[in-house]
């Protein structure tokens, strides 16, 4: 890539499209055998997206608030699959994330699914070629585990990458734009905990007020679309849902991709999880401070930030992981990858590949890999600068 085509990166555009076809046909082969998406009776199947799409399906009928309720929206999930299941698709998002439900909802389920995908799948391939400037790398993105698990399930993974890298990569020409982009993630608050910080920090204000208005703007829509009883609903299914993940680990300790996560899955305590996790937060805060008012790269910022939001949260799945792609295309827009970071990058794609045969926190390791990119290129650069004081005196 950059100027010509190498063998070495002939070899790396064949595995990437010999595991996309891969993914590929193994969807196809799943889908005839009523494996995914659908059953045999053409009623969905239990997946992530029957939650998305049963909350849209309850605005549509007036009755937004009731995807807050487990109870009532379990309901309306039989209702819709005509059969009962065991277990919980509950709906934490804001209610701002009810227009993009409600628009799947009226498409019908496997349609809206198809749409959700494509759209998202669009929007992250994009943001991955307008950052690298290579057509490989969209390839390259699509093999990703990360991808495969969010087409599995009907995630929105691909969409939080694309917003959060199309925010990143207009800072400097469209920062009106960028910041209504960041905004737009407010619909996953917990990746937004370091993104402030980061642009004021950066003296991007243009981008911050913008971003700040868009949170207030969504918000006030989804009021006044909604109702207040949906807002209701969702601050006090807030905590509600924190301690059913977190306090109770409703999902299993192995998918929660973060320090938490990790350390609830080692057998500590929720209290020695939580002092763990603040550390690494406030740790990434004082890192993303220090990269965004010094003279980093904006890419090497770029890729800096997106990690800290991986890791500033216990709430990280698997499929919250095509961020990781962007900063790699951060990284590799700044400069090549050397064999160092070839490395790194080959164990985060097999750490969260992994996670197939060995559920654990494995997620984790591949955001440790990508920030490890970040911390040894500001790490040389620091030594480098400290070589060339003394000799210029």
């Amino acid at each position: 890539m950059k100027g010509h085509s190498s063998s070495a990166e002939k070899l790396a555009a064949a595995c990437a499209s010999g595991v996309a076809a891969a993914y590929l046909l193994w969807l196809v082969w799943l889908f005839v055998q009523n494996h995914w998406l659908l059953d045999r009776g053409g009623h969905p199947l239990v997946t992530d997206f029957l939650g998305v799409w049963s909350a849209g399906w309850l605005a549509e009928r007036g009755a937004a608030s009731s995807a807050y309720s487990g109870l009532l929206q379990h309901a309306a999930q039989v209702e819709i699959i005509r059969h009962p299941f065991p277990g919980a698709l509950g709906w934490p998002y804001p209610p701002s994330y009810l227009f993009v439900a409600l628009g799947l909802a009226k498409l019908g389920y496997l349609p809206g699914f198809l749409v959700f995908m494509g759209a998202t799948g669009t929007l992250f391939a994009a943001a991955v070629r307008t950052i690298s400037r290579e057509r490989l790398a969209v390839l390259l993105a699509l093999a990703a585990p990360w991808t495969f698990a969010n087409v599995m399930v009907g995630q929105n993974g691909m969409l939080t990458a694309g917003l959060l890298g199309f925010g990143l990569v207009l800072l400097e020409r469209r920062p009106v734009l960028a910041g209504v982009l960041l905004g737009l993630l407010s619909y996953k608050p917990q990746f937004g905990v370091v993104v402030p910080l980061a642009l004021i920090c950066g003296g991007e204000w243009r981008a911050f007020w913008s971003a700040a208005a868009t949170v207030a703007l969504v918000l006030l829509s989804s009021v006044l679309a909604f109702g207040t009883d949906a807002m209701d609903a969702f601050l006090v299914n807030l905590p509600m849902t924190a301690h059913t993940l977190l306090d109770e680990g409703a999902v299993g300790w192995a998918k929660l991709q973060s320090v938490y996560g990790a350390i609830r899955w080692a057998g500590a305590t929720n209290l020695a999880a939580m002092a763990g996790q603040a550390f690494v937060t406030l740790s990434c805060a004082g890192v993303i401070g220090f990269l965004w008012r010094g003279a980093a790269s904006p890419a090497r910022k770029a890729a800096a930030l997106v990690c800290a939001a991986l890791l500033c949260t216990p709430y990280v799945f698997l499929y919250d992981l095509p961020a990781l792609v962007i900063a790699l295309a951060f990284l590799y827009r700044e400069r090549t990858f050397d064999q160092t970071e070839i490395l790194l990058i080959a164990v985060a794609l097999g750490a969260s590949a992994a996670f197939a045969a060995f559920p654990a926190p494995m997620g984790l390791v591949s955001t440790i890999a990508v920030a490890a990119i970040v911390a040894r290129r500001t790490v040389l650069e620091l030594q480098s600068q400290a070589a060339i004081i003394p000799s210029a005196s």
